[in-house]
């Protein structure tokens, strides 16, 4: 039986970039759907539109990929601008069945709504809790905190069924959302791993013992300026001159962040390359000795499955994190826990740690094994399936 076309809408990252819109895209397009994806222009992804891997993707321009508040007003009005046009144009060529909203932000709601009044079914795919990351970037509950609860419950309202990313943004999605939990489905983030034997390149160590990696997103609540000041405490207080840092990603912070490693004088010890390609990035997992997950502890973060937490594992590498509750969901042994969120701490753990090399292999081989056994990308097909076929029965 063929299977209808889909409608995609992420305004956080473009694709391929976003890498668990990307595994969604593939999956329902190996499952007979015809996937078409709306997305942002912007992080070198800038055609307009293209047809890559069989899923076709229309791209529209944003004003800035924002940092502060003003910048968050033009970066999402332009961006609900530029879906709704793209959408009705995709509406015009694919005539979709279904439109998968990908959050932040919960505006996209106002893009779904006229096409839910036509019959098209939604489902809501929450990769973070908004209202929470409001708060964590702006630090207080204002007006403008409550009109983002607002539209967090218009979009539970307008979608047909949740999808989350783990079993506390379920509960979320239950309670806050007023969601029956039979229309709540857990589908994780998950990483596929590379089929063919990736190479380390020790050259990335530059010519130290270990090489500590980070991978993700650099702006103001990764926590990626404590792990510089970590990596200070280790150089300059701690004497350790036989580590090497490999911070990988870009973000608002970014260029804050290299100003911070220059002004502390770790440039021969931290690495911060921006954003890199897929093999670069398999390469430095495969070489890394530790990896690092530095986002601070807060409501926002105690709610997310970490990418990078899971990639870690994926390549069989130990990790130093600071205690969030769903990091320590998918990690448990896999990891060494910092309950103190601060650079020294952090710092520490990390020195602990490598000092420890059964301890050090040990996390990494039980990492492994969780993916391999459960965590991995197949169980997350079954359940986006299944939430397909519930959406749209």
């Amino acid at each position: 039986m063929c299977k209808p076309a889909i409608l995609i809408l992420v305004e956080n990252l473009p694709v391929p970039l976003d890498r668990r819109v990307w595994q969604e895209s593939c999956a329902l397009r190996d499952a007979g759907y015809e996937v078409v994806v709306v997305c942002p222009q912007m992080r070198g992804y800038t055609l307009p539109e293209e047809k890559l891997e069989g899923i076709q993707i229309y791209r529209h321009w944003i004003s800035e990929e924002a940092g502060g508040f003003a910048g968050f007003i033009r970066e999402y009005a332009s961006a609900l601008w530029g879906e709704m046009q793209l959408a009705w144009r995709a509406w015009r060529r694919h005539r979709f069945r279904l439109i998968h909203l990908c959050n932040p932000p919960d505006l996209l709601f106002l893009v779904a709504w006229p096409f839910k009044l036509i019959g098209v079914r939604v489902i809501y795919d929450v990769h973070d809790l908004w209202p929470e990351m409001f708060e964590a970037k702006f630090a207080g509950r204002g007006l403008f905190y409550w009109c983002v609860r607002l539209a967090e419950r218009f979009t539970y309202g307008c979608a047909d069924l949740v999808i989350a990313t783990n079993e506390s943004v379920r509960q979320t999605a239950i309670r806050r959302g007023q969601k029956p939990p039979e229309r709540v489905l857990v589908v994780r983030t998950a990483p596929k791993v590379p089929k063919t034997d990736v190479t380390p390149n020790s050259e990335l160590k530059n010519g130290r013992r270990f090489l500590i990696g980070y991978i993700g997103v650099m702006g103001n609540t990764d926590g990626v300026n404590c792990l510089i000041d970590a990596a200070a405490h280790l150089v300059c207080c701690l004497g350790r001159k036989d580590v090497q840092f490999l911070l990988m990603g870009t973000g608002p912070e970014h260029a804050n962040l290299v100003a911070q490693r220059n002004r502390l004088g770790l440039q021969e010890f931290v690495d911060l390359p921006g954003r890199v390609t897929n093999e670069f990035l398999f390469t430095a997992l495969r070489t890394i000795d530790l990896g690092v997950t530095c986002d601070p502890p807060s409501a926002y973060n105690h709610s997310c499955t970490m990418n990078k937490v899971l990639e870690y594992m994926a390549f069989g590498k130990a990790q130093v994190c600071f205690d969030l509750k769903e990091s320590r969901a998918s990690a448990r042994e896999a990891a060494r826990f910092v309950s103190d969120a601060t650079p020294q701490a952090l710092a520490e753990a990390i020195s602990q740690v490598l000092d420890e090399p059964e301890e050090l292999e040990r996390m990494g081989r039980v990492g492994a094994e969780r993916i391999r056994s459960e965590l991995n990308w197949e169980k997350s097909v079954e359940q986006l399936l299944r939430a397909y076929e519930k959406a749209l029965s």
